[in-house]
């Protein structure tokens, strides 16, 4: 991309757009979440059957991610953006509309190729908006990414209470997103392709770099995917507590996330993307030891909280890593997307089969595991070559944010 010159207050306003934008991403997830009971009933499918059709998503996105770069230079960012952010809002529409299991499959799909590719396209702006303010933003914007998912689950929660199918529901909020997001589109940065920029290949592996960086992101996807879909059943199963207080921690979990990703940016420009990991690693960690040694279910909900505190920034630390590492950033974000989507694909049913072979206790002592891993990897999220040319380049607006 053309590293254009850009006045503060255009770059100002475009971080606001950019959240905007992550917010209603989320608000999708969230809007759809709540409703996955009404949609297994209206497409009369076994809980074996819907876990083979929410499967789907994962897969979409997988194979669709890896396609944001090239369309991206050939649109620009900001049509490619508004086009992407569209189609997934409308999706939203498709899998409450499915009456039976292969058209769950098929709406599941474009679901999830969609979410991901807007994934890209929104994640590789938000880097470039970093680069230009010269100071972290990319916690705080999945931070608005967790916040529009809490809003749309809300929503969702209320329109199930009130008994409302889930069609006029998604088609609602399908609406209103839709129009938020192509409102929020306008004032996102306009980057273009150099004359001589060769386009990336249609579809290729990861570059080496997002693969580091992916191994890192993986680690805590995979103890994120781990504490949403298995702190309940923990809390119920091993320590006997009421349906209320499980559901209380899965929630207590979202909130330290979503909270710890909207302050992580002071956090990270304090002391930068490596000491935060490693500090948040430690977190991860001790987390994980309160969780295993947990005899009462609040020691295991303070270990759930110090989990969701330690991880919540990991991911959006390797986005940016992953878009400063290479000449093109949307080809590695996307190696790197791939990577964390495949690990929260992974993580509940790994933990489950685990379970089943031994106990929940050693899941959780495999999440303690690999949480020792974002302290012992985090320096792979240092910059590379391509940050230090920026910076000493004398087009670069501002300095890159600290390692």
């Amino acid at each position: 991309m053309k590293d254009m010159v850009h006045d503060q207050r255009e770059v100002r306003r475009a971080r606001y757009a950019v959240a905007a934008v992550f917010a209603v991403h989320g608000a999708v997830t969230g809007s759809f979440a709540t409703r996955v009971p009404w949609i297994q009933e209206h497409a009369s499918v076994s809980a074996g059957q819907l876990g083979f059709a929410l499967a789907f998503t994962a897969l979409g996105a997988s194979c669709a991610m890896p396609l944001a770069g090239r369309v991206t230079h050939r649109f620009g960012s900001r049509a490619t953006l508004r086009a992407l952010l569209a189609a997934w809002t409308v999706s939203l529409v498709l899998p409450s509309l499915s009456p039976n299991l292969l058209t769950l499959c098929l709406a599941m799909f474009t679901y999830g190729a969609t979410a991901g590719m807007a994934d890209v396209a929104m994640n590789a702006l938000g880097v470039e908006v970093e680069r230009l303010l010269g100071k972290s933003i990319m916690s705080g914007l999945h931070g608005m990414w967790s916040a529009g998912a809490l809003i749309g689950s809300a929503a969702g929660t209320l329109a199930a209470h009130l008994g409302s199918d889930a069609r006029l529901h998604h088609a609602l909020a399908a609406a209103v997103l839709t129009l938020l997001g192509l409102l929020a589109c306008r004032w996102v940065l306009d980057l273009q392709p150099a004359e001589d920029e060769e386009p990336p290949p249609r579809f290729t592996l990861p570059p080496r770099s997002a693969l580091l960086i992916g191994a890192v992101g993986f680690c805590a996807v995979f103890a994120e995917g781990a504490s949403l879909d298995w702190s309940a059943v923990y809390l119920r199963d091993r320590l006997e507590s009421s349906a209320g207080l499980a559901a209380a921690c899965t929630t207590g979990f979202m909130l330290t996330m979503a909270i710890a990703r909207l302050v992580g940016d002071t956090v990270v420009d304090r002391c930068g993307a490596v000491r935060t990991v490693r500090a948040g690693g430690g977190l991860a960690v001790l987390g994980g030891a309160l969780i295993v040694a947990a005899g009462h279910p609040a020691v295991a909900i303070g270990g759930f909280a110090l989990v969701g505190l330690g991880i919540a920034v990991v991911v959006p630390l390797c986005f940016a890593a992953a878009g400063r590492s290479g000449p093109n950033p949307s080809q590695a974000i996307a190696g790197v997307a791939t990577i964390t989507y495949t690990s929260g694909l992974v993580a509940p049913s790994a933990i489950g089969g685990l379970a089943q072979a031994t106990s929940l206790t050693v899941s959780f002592g495999l999440v303690t595991v690999l949480a020792f891993g974002l302290v012992a990897f985090a320096g792979v999220l240092r910059p590379g070559e391509r940050d230090r040319a920026r910076v000493s380049s004398p087009g670069a607006a501002v300095p890159d944010p600290r390692p």
